[in-house]
């Protein structure tokens, strides 16, 4: 891996297409811009139309030329996953980048009655990468990239809770989720492997970025002074959202990227340049992604055509 990679060593994206969740602002959005910077056409797949169309424009004044469209798409809903992939017409997909999320929240279920954060950062993309399959393995070069969290390391799933029903603690909730985007791509991997499919499946993490994540949380709870203590984090300790974007680039377009390898920001994976990133022993188990993934089709309803075991 190259010492001090940056976006400006994105390989050239002209004629590819790639599907950004959650690239209305934060990360996602430089992540479908850097794209967009070197030629793809960027599919902006995000829940409000007002920014998801608002982000469009920015992208097309930051960057004369871009091709850059909204496409609505709720992962707290999975009727909207599947409208979405069903809308699909792009032809051939190069890249998949699952990165919107939501972090620490109060209990919340998403449409379909799942716990929120479990629900959108794991069983949405789970669905959306499902649907999108096809697509991917018939494009030459294709990748997945799920974005992780350091905070995958606060706990194991619970594969008897999933929903987390029988108690609720936002932060291990979270860290659950994360571990979850962990062993989706490591069981997703080991299946396109078995199958002799050149389609990767990788991970990355942003490590500590300024976006709105942090304050999310607190600012539906109303709780003002969490809230300006997250901001105040953000801007003394986060990296900027530009930097945070890098692993999830890298993990996307740089040469020689390994199937189920994880990116992270190189410096204690809280911030610099991208690098390989520890991961907790538990997201490897070949058990636990095997039954996640029983767990995960059996709840979406969405199955795997073409890798199964």
């Amino acid at each position: 891996m190259t010492k001090g990679w940056t976006s400006s060593d994105i390989p050239d994206q002209s004629g590819r297409t790639a599907v950004v969740t959650g690239s209305n602002s934060g990360i996602g959005y430089v992540i479908a811009r850097e794209l967009a910077r070197r030629g793809a056409r960027v599919v902006l797949a995000c829940r409000n139309e007002a920014r998801g169309t608002e982000a469009e424009a920015r992208i097309r004044r930051e960057v004369p030329g871009a091709e850059a469209v909204f496409a609505p798409l709720d992962l707290a809903d999975l009727s909207s996953v599947r409208e979405f992939a069903a809308g699909y017409t792009g032809g051939a997909l190069d890249l998949l980048i699952n990165n919107a999320g939501v972090m620490a929240l109060p209990y919340r279920r998403t449409a379909d009655g799942f716990e929120t954060q479990f629900g959108v950062n794991h069983l949405g993309h789970f669905a959306l990468t499902g649907l999108l399959l096809p697509k991917l393995l018939a494009t030459p070069g294709a990748r997945v990239v799920s974005m992780s969290s350091g905070a995958h390391a606060l706990a194991n799933i619970d594969i008897d809770d999933l929903n987390s029903e029988h108690g609720y603690r936002r932060w291990i909730a979270y860290g659950r989720s994360k571990t979850a985007n962990l062993l989706f791509v490591h069981e997703l991997a080991r299946r396109l492997a078995a199958t002799g499919s050149p389609l990767v499946a990788a991970a990355a993490h942003p490590g500590y970025a300024d976006t709105n994540l942090q304050t999310a949380g607190v600012r539906m709870e109303g709780r003002r002074a969490a809230e300006r203590l997250a901001l105040l984090g953000n801007r003394l300790i986060a990296q900027p959202a530009e930097a945070g974007a890098l692993p999830a680039l890298y993990a996307a377009t740089a040469p020689g990227v390994r199937p189920d390898s994880f990116t992270g920001p190189r410096f204690l994976a809280w911030r610099g340049a991208p690098a390989p990133s520890w991961r907790a022993k538990w997201t490897t188990n070949d058990t636990a992604g095997e039954r996640l993934w029983a767990a995960s089709e059996q709840l979406t309803g969405v199955s795997y055509a073409g890798v199964q075991p």
